[in-house]
C-alpha cells in the first residue's frame, strides 16, 4: 500500500505518542467540515480581527547596512541594499522584481498603523509523519515571524478598507498545506461577513508535499470559498507575484474578479522545463511569464511594484463608489 493508502494513514495515526482519534478529528474539523462554505457568522468574523493594529516602526538605516549590497538575479549587478529598499527591491538597473517577504510586502501596501491580523490559529499536524517536518516548521516560525506561509488581516490602502492576505515564499516556498488552506479560506469568509473586498498576493510553489493528499484537498476548499464569496457579491482581487505555480495557480489564485501581476512573474501549473520534456516541443519565448499571459487574456493588468498600492486603492474606490450608489 502506498504512502497515501488508508491502511498506511491509519498505521501512522495510531502512534503511541498521539491519539489516532484526536489527530483525525483535528484534521476533519479544520479541513473538511469548514470546507469554504461560509459557516462563520458576523460575530465570529469580527472576533477574528485583532483589536490592536500591528506596530509600525519606520525602517532605520544602520551603518552596517551602508556596506551591504544585493546581487540582482536579472542583470547580476551589485546594488546597495539601501537603494534596493528605497526602490522596493526592484533593480534600478534592469527593473527585475526581486522576491520580498510577506511582512515587507504588507508594509509596502497597507497604510501605516491600520493592519490588524486575523486570529486564525490552525493546530500543526504532520499526518504522514514526514521526517523532520515538525522541526522545519518550528524553525521557519522563528526565522520569519510568520505562523505559516500566509499573513492575513484587515487593513487600509489609501483609506480604503479591505481584507488582505499575502503569501510568503520565505516560508517553505509559500507552499499550501492544511494551515495555509484554512487561512486563505478564513480570509474569504471574514471578508464575506464583514462585506469587505479581498486582496490576495500569491507567491507559491504549489501544494505542500509533506502533507500529501491533504494539501491537494486545499485546492477544492479554497476554490469553494472563492465561489461562495463571488456568489455573495464580494470583490476579489488576485495579485500574482513570482512565482505562482502548482496547486495555488490551479485554484484560488486564478479565480479572482480582477487579476493583476508583477512584471516577469512566473505563473503556471507545471514548470516550462517539465512541459517541454512531456510534450517534446520547445515552448514559445516568455511562456508562462506575466507578459505572455497578459497578451493571451489570462491577466487583466501587469503592475509595477511601485504602482501596486495606487492601482489597488483606485480599484477599491471605484468598487466602494458603485456599492454606495446602489
Amino acid at each position: 500500500m502506498g504512502i497515501f493508502g488508508k491502511s498506511k494513514i491509519d498505521e501512522r495515526f495510531s502512534d503511541s505518542d498521539r491519539s489516532r482519534r484526536t489527530v483525525r478529528s483535528r484534521i476533519k474539523s479544520r479541513i473538511i467540515h469548514n470546507n469554504g462554505t461560509g459557516n462563520i457568522n458576523l460575530e465570529d468574523a469580527m472576533n477574528q480581527v485583532s483589536l490592536e493594529p500591528e506596530k509600525y516602526t519606520p525602517e532605520v538605516v544602520s551603518d552596517a547596512d551602508k556596506e551591504v549590497s544585493v546581487t540582482c538575479s536579472g542583470c547580476n549587478e551589485e546594488i546597495p541594499i539601501t537603494l534596493m529598499r528605497r526602490n522596493l527591491y526592484v533593480c534600478p538597473k534592469c527593473g527585475k522584481h526581486l522576491k520580498i517577504s510577506a511582512k515587507r510586502r504588507m508594509r509596502n501596501i497597507v497604510d501605516p498603523g491600520t493592519f490588524r491580523r486575523l486570529k486564525c490559529s490552525v493546530p500543526f499536524v504532520n499526518p504522514l509523519d514526514y521526517p523532520e517536518y515538525d522541526e522545519k516548521i518550528s524553525q521557519l516560525k522563528d526565522k520569519t515571524g510568520l505562523d505559516e506561509g500566509v499573513l492575513s488581516g484587515v487593513g487600509e490602502i489609501e483609506g480604503e478598507k479591505a481584507v488582505i492576505a499575502v503569501m510568503g515564499s520565505e516560508f517553505l516556498m509559500g507552499s499550501m498545506g492544511i494551515a495555509v488552506g484554512e487561512m486563505i479560506t478564513n480570509s474569504f469568509e471574514v471578508a464575506d461577513k464583514l462585506k469587505l473586498p479581498l486582496i490576495i498576493f500569491t507567491a507559491s510553489g504549489g501544494a505542500r508535499m509533506q502533507e500529501g493528499i491533504l494539501s491537494l484537498m486545499q485546492m477544492a476548499k479554497t476554490s469553494a470559498a472563492a465561489k461562495k464569496f463571488s456568489e455573495h457579491g464580494g470583490l476579489y482581487i488576485s495579485c500574482l507575484t513570482h512565482p505562482t505555480t502548482g496547486g495555488v495557480s490551479a485554484s484560488f489564485a486564478t479565480l479572482a474578479d480582477i487579476t493583476l501581476a508583477e512584471p516577469g512573474a512566473l505563473i503556471g501549473f507545471a514548470g516550462p522545463r517539465v512541459i517541454e520534456q512531456t510534450i517534446g516541443q520547445k515552448l514559445p519565448e516568455g511562456f508562462q511569464r506575466a507578459e505572455y499571459l497578459e497578451t493571451h487574456g489570462f491577466i487583466d493588468q501587469i503592475v509595477d511594484r511601485k504602482d501596486m498600492r495606487e492601482v489597488l486603492a483606485h480599484i477599491l474606490r471605484l468598487h466602494d463608489k458603485k456599492r454606495r450608489s446602489k
